[in-house]
């Protein structure tokens, strides 16, 4: 079920609403939680098994660790299963292919939505245990709406369990908050219907067509698109899935800060995906020794850390490939490209971070690596490519205008404009605040018109 879809807008979310606000405090959590699983059942009625797998042994596990003798053998073996459940589903025809292995027999093998998501936030539930950076839940129920709560379930962020214990266990239900909710949910909504969906249908006819249809313009404008469309595409995701667990009173960490304003790549991550990011460092960089051990150890770690980074994102050598560009420069920016960075102009720094940004993309859309390579030669061999198609065949006044939008909705512009607005009164009055409603209301409006007649458009992260 997409959150773009009229049965969960005009259905599911209504019906929850109606169930949810009049059950009393002690069972909203059992509303929440049979929901969630509806939600994923929609989808993936076959594989609900497998969330449910998940839950029951992060419970059984979770509880074992709190009275064994023998932690580290309990979470190695609870880590271990749901890797398995995981490596299976996600990398075991990717595995028998690189091995020259008959997939036949592997070819039903079906990737259940969400399950990288949910898996990570069951890890880190087991190791937290383990510690005692947070306690064992001991109801199962609530436990479960932990890992399969329906707002950030198939595409994240992922959730910190000790971030929102206390919020499962007792949580505010208020007005303010719920209006927030609203409006974030509907920023969400627009940024992926209006703009990201926009971006979507000059980027992917462009990159579908043949090597020999390519050239040194269209390239780049599909290039440009695609990064912008997998930022408003992905942001999106998590400003709704932040609005709805507002609307539940449940506050979850941002997911983005302004990615693409980024002068170094170590920064970029430092903004891009920040739950994933920062999962990865205190669950795997860290365990790994980190920048802890010498230099050679470090880099090591950091190869490691984004080789696996780029193959979370989908069982390919092209996500790997990603994955090791983006642990390269880091590890460049490490030895000493950072400090030359530093004596260049912020523009020249930026220019770099983008120039890495967009050539990582490459590798990250295109499956083949000769392809890549092509399209990578075609975007530095000015004015080369095919004479077929012009840019003029793909751009019409809706695209420029939502390019021009996506330019500065993808900077702080808007937001440091509110800021440094000399009329604070105003920005707290209760015109300003009609306005803001207006203009919520109008991007919603304008969204469910575009939803009503949209095919199936699902988020880019799903697959993941």
């Amino acid at each position: 079920m997409l959150f773009t879809s009229p049965v969960f807008l005009f259905g599911f979310l209504p019906l929850l609403f109606l169930l949810y606000y009049l059950t009393p405090q002690k069972g909203k959590n059992l509303i929440l939680f049979v929901f969630s699983l509806f939600f994923y059942a929609w989808g993936e009625l076959t594989y609900v098994g497998i969330l449910l797998f998940t839950i029951f042994f992060a419970y059984t596990f979770g509880r074992l660790l709190a009275f064994s003798n023998y932690k580290i053998s309990v979470l190695t073996l609870a880590v271990a299963l749901h890797l398995s459940v995981l490596v299976y589903y996600k990398y075991f025809t990717f595995i028998l292919v690189n091995f020259g292995i008959d997939t036949k027999s592997a070819e039903a093998i079906h990737l259940p939505l969400g399950i990288s998501f949910f898996t990570f936030q069951a890890i880190s539930y087991l190791v937290d245990i383990y510690r005692r950076k947070t306690t064992v839940q001991k109801n199962i129920i609530d436990l479960g709406l932990y890992i399969s709560l329906f707002s950030q379930l198939i595409a994240g962020p992922i959730v910190r369990y000790n971030s929102i214990a206390e919020q499962i266990k007792q949580r505010s239900h208020r007005l303010p908050q719920f209006v927030s909710g609203i409006e974030r949910f509907s920023y969400g909504l627009a940024k992926k219907v209006l703009i990201a969906n926009t971006l979507a249908s000059i980027a992917d006819p462009i990159f579908a067509l043949d090597n020999a249809e390519l050239n040194f313009s269209l390239v780049w404008l599909a290039l440009v698109c695609f990064s912008l469309q997998i930022y408003f595409d992905f942001s999106a995701y998590s400003d709704m899935a932040i609005g709805l667990g507002r609307m539940f009173g449940f506050q979850f960490q941002e997911n983005f800060n302004y990615p693409y304003i980024s002068t170094s790549i170590k920064e970029f991550w430092k903004r891009w995906h920040i739950s994933l990011s920062t999962w990865f460092r205190d669950y795997l960089y860290i365990p790994l020794g980190g920048s802890r051990k010498g230099r050679f150890r470090t880099y090591l770690n950091l190869i490691i850390v984004f080789v696996t980074c780029g193959l979370w994102h989908g069982a390919s050598w092209n996500f790997l490939i990603w994955g090791v560009v983006h642990g390269a420069f880091l590890i460049l920016e490490r030895l000493g490209l950072a400090s030359v960075l530093l004596a260049l102009p912020k523009l020249l720094r930026h220019i770099y971070a983008l120039l890495v940004i967009l050539i990582s993309w490459v590798f990250f859309k295109i499956e083949s690596f000769a392809d890549a390579l092509y399209f990578l030669k075609l975007m530095f061999s000015f004015g080369s490519g095919s004479e077929i198609y012009t840019l003029y065949y793909f751009i019409n006044n809706q695209f420029i205008w939502t390019f021009i939008i996506a330019l500065i909705l993808c900077t702080p512009v808007a937001q440091s404009i509110t800021t440094l607005y000399p009329n604070k009164e105003f920005m707290g009055s209760r015109l300003a605040n009609t306005l803001r409603v207006f203009a919520i209301g109008i991007l919603l409006f304008a969204s469910l018109v575009v939803i009503s007649a949209m095919t199936y458009n699902p988020f880019i992260y799903f697959r993941f």
